[in-house]
């Protein structure tokens, strides 16, 4: 059996474990070292094994993981959440739909200073639920909306699923950042707008709920500033290049935990809390990487991305019709994993056939360009059936709305993101003018 076989049979059993709910990390350090080894046997195995790992590691660009799952935990804990979607309903409440809507900008704004997308669902549930149930709102509508917003969360930066493929692809993490943010305006505007339409054709889904004073308003609007400061300070600094995204995740998860003591929402069995969530969060994180290392390793000797990215340059196919089967089998992988799982499976074998083919741009645009493009189908995955994460989460909180009647409620929130993926792949400059315009 040659090493290009055993490689695609290695990514069946792989793709066949994760479908089994085997954890990510324990069934690609199986396959990896299983595949390593019926290639160079065990000897070279250890040889690898006492120095990659280090390496992989002793990565500066980690560093910058655990102190943005650090700022999400402490905003949580300084109730932003709750501020959020309380300065989003005083302005929004009043229109048919407008309780979703707050909902949604809600989300976008936690998902800017949380980066994951299951946190911001969990957390907005909780704030945003009660007050959609108290206006009688369709669990169609609720849970739908909540589930799509969410994934907002892994969009707008800071994100930590982006921050892996940035360095799965050895792209700059700051470059990577800014081609996001306007893409994830747009997810949050078209969110908006697929509610606005939503409640238009059943207007019963959304009552109108009571208007507030213009004192309540600016009342909210001023709750909401520690965000603001939060947001101008991390992701403003890295853009200007005032810190490196280390540095500023560090500087923000600070001034996080200085506005949670100061709202009284964090005192120490808190700080502990927040201190053991990162520490899981970071270490199941680090534990896929090893796994990813070991699996991408096995590839490489195998040169199956190598071979695969030849064969797919001479079958004459234009290189939009490969993106898009790419993109079609984000899709299917998002009904059997997660996000980060399908990052760290797919980068190392699709991104040498993208980086193969003529997309009419520079090396550092087309990572961006497509970096984005992954980010979002991946986000798509969230809330994909049959087996939609955020759904499930979302799901889970609202008992009286069944399963069946969340994944209804997203299929007009998948619409608006197919929509969205659509533009951007026709127009590259949504993705680049910003990157551009900084440089």
């Amino acid at each position: 059996m040659t090493s290009f076989e055993i490689a695609i049979y290695a990514i069946a059993l792989l793709v066949i474990l994760l479908a089994l709910r085997i954890p990510v990390a324990v069934a690609m350090i199986v396959v990896g070292v299983g595949g390593y080894v019926s290639i160079t046997g065990w000897t070279a195995l250890l040889n690898y094994s006492m120095t990659s790992p280090y390496w992989r590691f002793a990565n500066y660009d980690l560093s910058v993981i655990p102190m943005f799952l650090l700022m999400g935990q402490l905003a949580t804990k300084a109730g932003l959440s709750s501020a959020l979607f309380k300065s989003a309903n005083a302005y929004l409440g009043h229109r048919r739909g407008g309780v979703a809507m707050a909902a949604v900008g809600g989300c976008a704004g936690f998902g800017a200073i949380c980066g994951s997308s299951l946190a911001t669902a969990a957390t907005m549930a909780q704030v945003a639920l009660p007050e959609l149930k108290k206006y009688k709102y369709s669990g169609a509508l609720a849970t739908g909306a909540l589930a799509a917003g969410g994934t907002l969360g892994i969009l707008i930066p800071p994100s930590v699923v982006l921050v892996i493929f940035a360095i799965a692809v050895e792209a700059n993490i700051v470059t990577m950042f800014q081609a996001a943010f306007i893409p994830g305006i747009m997810a949050a505007a078209g969110y908006l707008v697929t509610i606005a339409i939503y409640v238009r054709i059943k207007p019963e889904a959304g009552p109108v709920g009571p208007k507030a004073t213009k004192t309540e308003r600016r009342h909210a609007l001023i709750e909401t500033w520690p965000v603001m400061v939060i947001f101008l300070l991390v992701i403003g600094g890295i853009y200007l290049g005032v810190f490196t995204p280390t540095e500023g995740a560090a500087f923000g998860a600070l001034g996080t935990g200085i506005i949670a003591v100061w709202r009284g929402g964090l005192r120490w069995f808190g700080f502990i809390e927040c201190i053991k969530g990162t520490a899981i969060s970071t270490a199941m994180i680090f534990l896929i990487l090893l796994g990813a290392d070991f699996f991408n390793a096995f590839l490489g000797l195998s040169r199956m991305p190598m071979e695969l990215a030849e064969v797919i340059g001479s079958s004459g196919l234009t290189p939009m019709t490969i993106l898009l089967i790419m993109l079609i089998t984000y899709l299917l992988l998002g009904c059997v994993m997660d996000s980060l799982a399908m990052i760290l499976l797919t980068v190392p074998i699709f991104w040498p056939i993208i980086a193969g083919l003529d997309f009419g741009m520079p090396e550092d645009d087309l990572k961006m360009w497509f970096g984005v493009i992954v980010l979002i189908v991946v986000e798509v995955g969230l809330i994909t059936p049959p087996v939609g994460l955020n759904v499930f989460v979302i799901n889970s909180m609202s008992k009286a709305v069944k399963l069946k009647e969340t994944f209804i409620g997203v299929l007009p929130f998948l619409l608006s993101d197919i929509i969205r993926i659509v533009l951007l792949v026709l127009f590259p400059t949504l993705t680049l003018a910003l990157p551009h315009m900084l440089k």
